[in-house]
């Protein structure tokens, strides 16, 4: 209403509803995007369904294959394992409170203040051991790099690196994902790397949750 009349005032009745429509517009976009983000925290949910649905619609859809919930042997489950042309990916996801602050000081990851040494070191060893299995059964070495998607949230920066994991909100991780690549890999080999994968790493469960 202020826009309405405002701008109205200063140029036209026309112009003042056009100007109203679009602050309208852009004021539920904003609203929508923070209760998109913090649905997944509020229902008690870590992300798996949201990234999974992401990654459908994205980068399955540009020669990556994608691996949902597979166990890596000692060290639980990953989400979501991603082959691509340009590296291998491990995914976890989290979410958390809307206003929780998550950021990084001296390159270590920081929640609220508080470092997150036991998440970090579990998904950090559930790589290398997914690298390891992997690289046993294609016969040639593999590095897997984990990666973190933020459901929800307060990041300072993002996409940030912390304690050799980048975090970004699940749409700027995939953009990520595309935009660094630690590979380069054909069609035939990115094939060759999921059927290694699949044998490596069985379908699992639940991966582990965040802890302080």
């Amino acid at each position: 209403m202020a826009t309405l009349v405002l701008c109205g005032l200063l140029v036209n009745a026309v112009f003042g509803v056009v100007m109203a429509v679009l602050v309208a517009a852009a004021d539920t976009f904003v609203h929508w995007r923070i209760y998109s983000a913090s649905r997944v925290w509020r229902l008690g949910l870590r992300g798996e369904e949201r990234m999974n649905r992401f990654l459908r619609l994205t980068l399955e859809r540009r020669g990556h294959r994608v691996l949902y919930a597979r166990t890596v042997p000692g060290h639980g489950s990953a989400d979501e394992l991603v082959v691509g042309p340009g590296g291998v990916w491990l995914v976890h996801n989290e979410a958390w409170a809307p206003g929780t602050e998550i950021s990084q000081h001296g390159g270590k990851l920081f929640v609220d203040g508080r470092t997150q040494s036991k998440l970090v070191g579990a998904l950090t060893a559930r790589a290398e051991a997914a690298a390891a299995a992997i690289s046993r059964v294609a016969e040639v070495p593999v590095k897997v790099t984990p990666v973190l998607a933020v459901h929800g949230g307060k990041l300072v920066r993002t996409p940030f690196a912390a304690d050799g994991i980048v975090f970004a909100p699940p749409l700027k991780l995939i953009r990520w994902m595309r935009g660094n690549p630690a590979a380069d890999r054909s069609p035939d080999e990115v094939e060759a790397l999921t059927r290694a994968a699949v044998h490596a790493l069985p379908i699992g469960g639940r991966a582990i949750s965040a802890a302080a």
